[in-house]
């Protein structure tokens, strides 16, 4: 095995369980699950977490929609490491319209998956399976995310102006899929209205 240092900021995907969305505005579920290997072949070791949440707390990670760091849509109320990987519950703040749309689209299943945006601190490569194991995670931000839906929508590491780490995105997809977005919560809130009024 062979230590590695990753100073980039990256992102990873998790589905959320969306049966736990509440009126209001509040959702729990996993941002992060243990000992698990994703698609690019990365592990996330049990305490991974642990120095970053320490230090920032569940009110220093930033709660986004698509890693766009212009669009905060909540706070995060709880950040937890457990035996199953790093549990989250979140508020949206209704009071914002653009938080309005993505909690339409959450109860509609239109949007299902959380991702963490992070610095990997600490890893180490196993050179027999090609795996990178995480074993500590500068944790940033976690973002409400509709990736899988768009398969095309690759993460790019976009580099920002000089002392701002590189930020995990995917610019064109995310552009259509946004655009998507806003349709799907205009015809949202005119069912909805259509329902209230019988017309």
């Amino acid at each position: 095995m062979q230590r590695a240092v990753n100073a980039a900021l990256e992102s990873k995907f998790v589905t959320l369980d969306l049966k736990s969305i509440a009126g209001e505005g509040i959702f729990e579920g996993y941002a992060s699950l243990f000992n698990r290997a994703d698609m690019s072949g990365d592990v996330v070791l049990p305490g991974a977490f642990r120095e970053s949440l320490g230090r920032r707390g569940a009110s220093g990670i930033k709660l986004l929609f698509q890693h766009d760091p212009s669009e905060p849509i909540g706070v995060w109320q709880r950040i937890v490491e457990d035996k199953r990987g790093l549990f989250v519950r979140g508020r949206l703040l209704l009071e914002l319209a653009r938080a309005r749309e993505i909690h339409l689209l959450m109860r509609a299943g239109a949007v299902d998956g959380l991702s963490i945006g992070f610095r990997a601190v600490s890893a180490r490569r196993d050179r027999a399976t090609g795996q990178r194991r995480l074993e500590k995670i500068d944790l940033w931000e976690i973002s409400v995310v509709t990736f899988p839906m768009l398969p095309e929508a690759r993460v790019a590491a976009v580099k920002q102006r000089p002392g701002i780490p590189e930020v995990a995105v995917a610019r064109d997809g995310q552009r259509r899929l946004i655009a998507r977005l806003a349709a799907t919560a205009r015809h949202l809130r005119h069912h909805h209205h259509s329902q209230r009024t019988g017309l």
